[in-house]
């Protein structure tokens, strides 16, 4: 089987993308699509492990694939990699800010160490990621960057350094997107909301047993599938976003526009079946069992 995008296979004949955070999860699954689409998708992340597995099924699924361990936060670290992809494949076409992390806990017991990690990772590595390509490539070839948020335009409670950094990162892709664009770069932004992917199975109690019942608070009455992400994120990427610049996509199922004036309805609709075209997607154990979760 291979991934069953909805855009033209030869979309990205020919150009390269980065995808960070590309060993797991959603940056998995975007990092598939890309190649299915003929893209050289360079997989960048922490882990040599998890990069050289995606590759490999990358490859096995006949898409073309490259590999880099990096920190993000590191800013010698960033400026030599993206030297090093322009030496190896001399041009850069896309790049996908996805790499990040967070942990549940309310503010009043966030150190600032954690405070900082979740910031330096969810919006200074992006910048820095961002701002190298542009540098060395961008600012005289154009290209287009898509970088994920979350769903913090209510506030995010529980998780406010990420909300914080998220918050930071949208801000920066509209002031990118200004600064930019004369040199034909468009900087975008995905905002996903909760998602069916393997980034669920990494917390922790009392977070894991409220997982399973975050499906009541959308009113589509379900969590979004990686490809859904993905979908949204290729279309910022493909000519036929050409002119949209400084933009967010919501890919979380209008979760972020409730009100207490106006419940949720309980009854789940039949037409609203989610789009997998991930031919390799693993629901996370924490919803496994869960007839009603996502699968």
């Amino acid at each position: 089987m291979h991934y069953q995008s909805i855009y033209h296979p030869e979309l990205f004949q020919g150009e390269v993308i980065l995808v960070t955070g590309a060993g797991s999860g959603i940056g998995r699954c975007i990092a598939h699509e890309l190649a299915s689409l003929g893209a050289q998708v360079v997989l960048i992340g922490r882990s040599p492990h998890k990069l050289e597995k995606v590759c490999g099924e990358i490859r096995q699924d006949g898409g073309q694939a490259s590999l880099y361990a990096l920190d993000i936060r590191d800013e010698p670290g960033v400026v030599q990699t993206i030297a090093a992809i322009l030496k190896q494949h001399g041009r850069i076409d896309g790049l996908v800010n996805n790499a990040g992390g967070q942990f549940p806990s309310p503010l009043e017991q966030i150190s600032l160490k954690g405070f900082s990690a979740v910031v330096n990772t969810n919006l200074i590595g992006g910048f820095l990621m961002a701002r190298e390509c542009y540098r060395q490539w961008m600012k005289q070839s154009g290209g287009a960057v898509v970088n994920i948020t979350a769903d913090f335009h209510n506030g995010m409670p529980g998780m406010g350094h990420s909300g914080a950094a998220r918050a930071g990162m949208e801000n920066f892709s509209k002031t990118a997107a200004w600064e930019w664009g004369h040199s034909g770069v468009r900087v975008n932004s995905v905002a996903p909301g909760w998602v069916a992917s393997s980034g669920l199975d990494t917390y922790e109690e009392p977070m894991r047993s409220l997982i399973p019942q975050l499906q009541a608070q959308v009113p589509l009455k379900r969590l979004a599938t990686e490809a859904e992400v993905s979908a949204a994120v290729t279309f910022l990427l493909s000519p036929g976003a050409a002119f949209i610049n400084g933009a967010t996509i919501k890919v979380d199922g209008g979760a972020s526009l409730g009100s207490a004036t106006w419940p949720i309805g309980r009854k789940q609709a039949s037409n609203t079946q989610p789009f997998d075209g991930f031919h390799r997607a693993q629901s996370p154990k924490v919803l496994q069992g869960d007839n009603d979760g996502q699968n």
